[in-house]
């Protein structure tokens, strides 16, 4: 019987679970615009402009890629620009060469 009430609804709960980490960290990167942006500065030095541009391609693709799955439109095309965020992450922020953050 509850099987039969939740069935609907399951596919959008299992979704926004595979999705959340994207979510929360787009979220979070447009609350915390200006810390990332000088993060990103001070790390690299390519100035305010280009750290800019990261810190948005980054808001952007993350955020259009969950409401792509959300809504169930061009769902492998979203992950697969989900996945190029994770590979541009992984270089920007140097997390390949940290073993301890990978091990985790």
């Amino acid at each position: 019987q509850f099987l039969r009430v939740t069935k609907q609804y399951l596919p959008h709960v299992a979704r926004l679970c595979l999705i959340s980490t994207f979510l929360e960290d787009g979220i979070r990167m447009w609350f915390q615009w200006s810390e990332q942006r000088d993060y990103i500065d001070s790390t690299w030095n390519c100035g305010y402009f280009l750290a800019s541009i990261f810190v948005f391609i980054n808001l952007f693709g993350q955020l259009s890629g969950c409401i792509l799955v959300l809504s169930r439109n061009f769902v492998q095309y979203a992950c697969f620009g989900l996945f190029g965020i994770i590979a541009l992450q992984t270089i920007a922020y140097s997390i390949l060469w940290d073993l301890k953050f990978l091990m985790r």
